[in-house]
């Protein structure tokens, strides 16, 4: 199957699925999603959706965080990976969202990415969920189930290579909900280890199932 063959299959198949696929993060406001993602780089949702209902409470706006410390937060967030490094992030993110954004999440990655803690994953995650742009976040699952699939060729062996080559072959309009499709699809069928292949409905434009064959780059 052509590549073009394998976008157009794929678009089909969810926009027909699940055409209004979203986060697992649980948040209230722009503010508490930056928070959630910056939390959950590698780490599991679940866990971030427990670690931030007491977190949000105690700094429920961007004003409570930026004057509080790292060892106070370090408390709330100990559970998550790199609790260390996150408290840090998350007390810089809100001083300088406080004092350089008048306390409003900005829309564009670039200004995103001036805050501690905010690579381009999680300025794509919040552009794309809060701003709807067409921005396309790849963390591990989007990154292997898109070398799965045949999205992207083997030479894609960067996160910035995969969102390239996945924004070039998605349709604008699908970009922000597709991120959610691939997310979904490698967390819960096409798994690292062991895919579900024989309860994965992908799999007549799968490149991987075809070939089986499923050692993908890492990032």
């Amino acid at each position: 199957m052509q590549k073009k063959e394998r976008y157009k299959a794929l678009v089909e198949y969810f926009s027909t699925n699940y055409p209004e696929a979203q986060t697992e993060l649980n948040y209230s406001n722009p503010f508490e999603l930056l928070v959630a993602v910056i939390l959950s780089a590698q780490c599991t949702d679940k866990r971030v959706n427990i670690v931030t209902e007491k977190l949000f409470q105690r700094f429920p706006t961007p004003e409570s965080l930026a004057t509080s410390n790292a060892e106070e937060v370090f408390e709330y967030i100990r559970s998550v990976s790199y609790p260390n490094n996150k408290s840090k992030h998350l007390v810089g993110m809100a001083r300088i969202l406080v004092n350089d954004f008048n306390s409003e999440v900005p829309n564009t990655i670039e200004d995103l990415q001036k805050m501690p803690g905010v690579g381009r994953k999680t300025a794509n995650v919040i552009v794309s969920i809060i701003f709807n742009q067409p921005a396309m976040a790849v963390d591990t699952h989007v990154f292997r189930t898109s070398h799965r699939l045949g999205l992207v060729p083997k030479t894609a062996k960067t996160p910035l290579l995969v969102e390239k080559e996945l924004i070039k072959h998605i349709p604008k309009d699908k970009i922000a909900v597709a991120h959610h499709w691939l997310i979904l699809h490698g967390r819960y069928i096409c798994v690292a280890r062991t895919p579900k292949c024989f309860e994965c409905n992908l799999k007549a434009f799968c490149n991987a199932f075809e070939k089986q064959k499923f050692d993908t780059p890492h990032l």
